[in-house]
């Protein structure tokens, strides 16, 4: 039987909250232990099984800080769910390669879940705003030039 939206919510609720702990291990007992995860863009590409995804999750918790996700709008369909979050916390590590040094980190996130009817997710697709990470954490020393010493054109 597939899962109401109310049932959908709490799976989304409690994979955030696994997140949030950086805990690899409860983030992994939402997923199927065939899922596919897959952040877009990421350098190695999708991920199948808790195997493969372990490490995404681990790089991920080394890089990022959780303090919160506030949901901003979810849609839902037959066994699946689309959330548009912002997700607070901090880069302590270095998000996309720039050196976080701790900073405060707000970026919009778009998951899109399908889940068995079981209660655990089949496909996690994420979508970040890389712009909005880089233009937080990028040093603006290293933006400026000769044209503009200042670094006011930027």
């Amino acid at each position: 039987m597939p899962l109401t939206p109310a049932e959908m919510d709490e799976l989304m609720d409690r994979h955030f909250a696994f997140e949030m702990a950086d805990d690899v291990d409860g983030v992994l007992t939402t997923l199927a232990p065939d899922a596919e995860h897959d952040i877009v863009g990421a350098p190695d590409g999708p991920t199948t099984g808790h195997t493969q995804t372990r490490p995404t999750y681990e790089r991920v918790f080394a890089d990022l800080a959780g303090e919160r996700v506030e949901t901003l709008h979810r849609y839902h369909g037959p066994n699946s769910l689309t959330d548009e979050s912002l997700w607070i916390g901090r880069a302590v590590g270095a998000p996309l390669g720039i050196p976080g040094n701790n900073r405060p980190l707000r970026f919009r996130i778009l998951h899109v879940m399908e889940f068995d009817d079981a209660g655990l997710i089949t496909r996690e697709n994420v979508w970040i705003d890389h712009s909005a990470i880089t233009s937080q954490l990028a040093d603006s020393d290293s933006r400026t030039d000769s044209a503009d010493p200042g670094g006011t054109d930027q």
